[in-house]
């Protein structure tokens, strides 16, 4: 189900939400080059990564929050949110895989699902809509990826704090990756009917 927002949308750019939202952007190379300095002989920086990636996960929700609370929902914001989602998702993909923390089966399923929505949002501006909005059953899919993701790259070690983030890690990675693709199949869905309904009335 598509989560209506009724609140009017501004277009100013220099909104507090979408401050945090660039912000977000710009930690997403910070972030992916911290978890690779162990693969090109730089020290170990995972402590400062799961840093970013904390503050990520806050400025996520807190964007979202204050741009309700505020009335400051805006079409460039509509934008920046769901990029900065995905580029995390990506980079943390990238990291995680590289040192083989994360399974290729595991990225290749998720990166699937983005080149499927990719192609949805060509087939609708090629009809004249905009990509479809962010619902809440996408959301739920990125928080839990964005818990699964650090805990994982805590369970690169041998304590038993490691075995534990194992664990959870891999919990939520399956949740999250459920939710990602039943996400995707309701915009597939959702495309279809919209795509159907402009071809009859042709």
């Amino acid at each position: 189900m598509e989560v209506q927002e009724t609140r009017v949308q501004t277009d100013r750019v220099l909104t507090i939400p979408n401050i945090l939202s660039m912000a977000r952007l710009i930690g997403v190379p910070l972030f992916l080059w911290l978890i690779l300095r162990p693969e090109f002989d730089g020290t170990n920086s995972d402590g400062w990564a799961l840093l970013v990636l904390a503050l990520s996960g806050i400025s996520d929700y807190l964007d979202g929050k204050l741009a309700r609370r505020w009335n400051q929902i805006s079409s460039l914001g509509r934008i920046l949110d769901p990029a900065a989602d995905r580029l995390y998702i990506l980079s943390t993909l990238i990291g995680l895989t590289w040192r083989d923390i994360l399974p290729l089966w595991l990225t290749a399923a998720l990166l699937a699902r983005e080149a499927m929505l990719l192609v949805m949002v060509g087939i609708l501006r090629r009809h004249g809509y905009p990509p479809p909005q962010v619902n809440f059953l996408g959301k739920a899919a990125t928080f839990n990826l964005m818990y699964a993701f650090p805990l994982l790259l805590l369970s690169d070690g041998t304590t038993w704090l490691a075995s534990l983030a194992e664990v959870f890690g891999w919990a939520f990675a399956g949740w999250g990756t459920s939710l990602y693709w039943w996400a995707g199949i309701l915009y597939v869905v959702q495309v279809r009917r919209l795509v159907t309904a402009d071809t009859a009335t042709d």
